[in-house]
């Protein structure tokens, strides 16, 4: 337990930093650190990724408070409000607003992790390949509302990621496909996960500071920290509906495969708008505002990790590379992962409690140091990072240079569809769930005598379908809705 506790803690610390340094995120964390759970068991290896998952999640509220930029996506809202208190000299104030918010989001989203995950896994137990077919599909389809405004791009990302998952061997007629002569053994079972999860975030990062240039600034220039108002616990006094409306929220929003914290932070921050007595606040300093988006964000950790455990879909990008760390360690995750592993289940809910406690305590209490880590030159944090992607690369199967050349290949896609505006998260989550779709089409083609009817026969595949249907209109007019905003602004 001592080393599971060390690795928490960790993970925790590093998960700050990587989410207080803008433009490192949470899931370049876990995708950084994934090589180093190869020394670990399974117990005390979950432990350092759930806790860089939590630890980067929440550090991203210290440069939106102090610097009004975003450490993650997910804390996009804090800043609205958290800025200008550290504008009125309330900057420790405001962090440690945020802190506990984020603490209550963590243990509300953990409370409906372990009721709702068991009830569902005894409803996708009854799933065949038809509904896990299905069930791709419908996370497929909610990745498509990830690109408001530009819904083709993520398709076409996300399907794209789909072919690439399909390079390699065959496995109805054991021949190999899409893949040059020359690379017919490297390429065997296709590309190794572990690089194209560090190459899409974090090589891709690497080339957009190079092409940005990697100067020493001070980041936290003018910043103020002084905390002009002390923070008290009165100033959650009447938040109680706030925090469990936005802790709610940002759990339902993990649920939804491929959404993202950003967008449950955005929903959150206009709900609290809209049912405050004073929304005209909103914006210029309001603890409601402030308290609803770090809720929210920290509410998605375990709203993602239920279609993670239940189903095997990853409910964003971060989850996304955990399951890579369960098949890494030769787990499967799905219905049957809480009959089959009922310890890892128990520990998972464990490792989430400690690692939102050790959260708390490693930034509430030290906060004023906590705040100097944006000062930290790219110059000098880069180079460590890409030092530790080559080796990380390089070790997952035993020195094998190939695997370094593909972290090449998929960092210069990743930075590639930034420059054409393709969203790298459909593209992630299309190539990790691209084998199991192509899989269970041809297991309910197979066990149905080739019968594509069999897609439309089933009670709870037809259920599946209603919710595909629902969610491709809603994709389709929240990206029509995003074009006409777009264009009123133009105009304006």
């Amino acid at each position: 337990m001592i080393l599971n506790l060390t690795l928490a803690l960790l993970g925790v610390v590093v998960g700050i930093i990587f989410g207080a340094i803008p433009g490192m995120t949470a899931t370049m964390a876990v995708a950084v650190f994934l090589p180093l759970t190869y020394a670990f068991d399974l117990i005390p290896a979950l432990y350092l990724l759930l806790g860089l998952y939590v630890g980067g999640i929440s550090g991203g509220l210290i440069p939106a408070i102090l610097i009004n930029i975003p450490g993650t996506p997910s804390s996009v809202c804090t800043g609205f409000d958290g800025y200008p208190m550290a504008r009125r000299g309330e900057g420790e104030r405001a962090l440690k607003i945020g802190i506990t918010a984020s603490l209550c989001g963590g243990l509300i989203s953990l409370a409906v992790l372990s009721v709702l995950t068991p009830v569902l896994a005894k409803v996708a137990i009854k799933f065949s390949a038809v509904e896990k077919f299905l069930i791709i599909c419908f996370a497929m389809t909610v990745i498509a509302a990830l690109s408001k405004g530009g819904m083709t791009k993520g398709v076409f990302a996300g399907f794209l990621g789909v072919l690439m998952s399909l390079i390699g061997e065959y496995t109805m007629n054991n021949k190999m496909r899409m893949v040059p002569d020359m690379f017919k053994m490297q390429l065997r079972s296709g590309f190794e996960t572990l690089p194209m999860l560090i190459g899409l975030f974090a090589i891709a990062q690497m080339f957009k500071e190079a092409e940005a240039g990697m100067k020493s600034t001070n980041l936290n220039d003018g910043a103020k920290i002084e905390n002009a108002v002390k923070f008290s616990i009165r100033d959650f006094k009447g938040q109680g509906i706030n925090v469990l409306r936005s802790s709610l929220l940002g759990t339902f929003m993990g649920i939804l495969p491929g959404v993202g914290g950003s967008a449950a932070s955005l929903i959150a921050y206009s709900q609290a708008k809209t049912w405050s007595k004073h929304p005209e606040l909103l914006g210029t300093g309001a603890v409601e505002g402030l308290v609803a988006s770090e809720s929210s964000n920290n509410g998605l950790t375990g709203g993602a990790l239920v279609p993670l455990l239940s189903l095997g879909i990853p409910g964003d990008s971060t989850t996304a590379v955990l399951i890579g760390a369960f098949m890494l360690q030769g787990v499967s995750v799905g219905p049957l992962f809480i009959q089959q592993q009922p310890e890892v289940w128990h520990q998972i809910l464990l490792g989430l409690l400690i690692c939102n406690i050790l959260m708390f305590i490693v930034m509430f209490f030290p906060i004023k140091l906590i705040a100097k880590i944006v000062n930290v030159p790219s110059c000098r944090l880069y180079p460590i990072v890409v030092l530790m992607c080559i080796v990380g690369a390089y070790a997952i199967r035993n020195g094998n240079m190939f695997d370094v050349w593909s972290l090449l290949l998929f960092g210069v896609l990743a930075y590639l569809f930034g420059k054409f505006g393709l969203p790298t998260a459909p593209y992630l989550i299309g190539f990790i769930l691209g084998a199991d779709l192509e899989k269970y089409f041809m297991d309910a083609l197979n066990g149905n005598d080739k019968n594509l009817l069999c897609f439309f026969s089933r009670p709870i595949g037809n259920v599946i379908w209603v919710l595909i249907i629902i969610f491709l209109g809603y994709s389709l007019w929240d990206n029509a809705k995003g074009k006409r905003m777009e264009k009123s602004g133009m105009k304006d």
